[in-house]
């Protein structure tokens, strides 16, 4: 299953993409597809038509996982 996530990498602008897995403590890269920047647009260093990216997780400050759509609580009101 994919996680959707934002990247924030050290001296550039935050990263969105996929991983397969949440990295372990014990890896030194992580695989990202589909990189784009938050708001859809392409990464101005990276080619067009690149699918993934290998980034050093020394590199990376931290990783934010976005909620999934099966993941999403649904809270709503019934009135009786």
């Amino acid at each position: 299953m994919p996680y959707s996530v934002i990247l924030h990498i050290s001296g550039e602008t935050s990263i969105a993409g996929e991983i397969e897995e949440i990295p372990k403590p014990t890896d030194n890269m992580i695989i990202v597809s589909n990189p784009r920047q938050k708001d859809g647009k392409d990464l101005h260093y990276i080619e067009h038509n690149v699918v993934r990216v290998i980034w050093p997780l020394a590199k990376v400050s931290f990783i934010e996982i976005l909620e999934g759509t099966e993941e999403e609580k649904i809270i709503g009101f019934v009135r009786e």
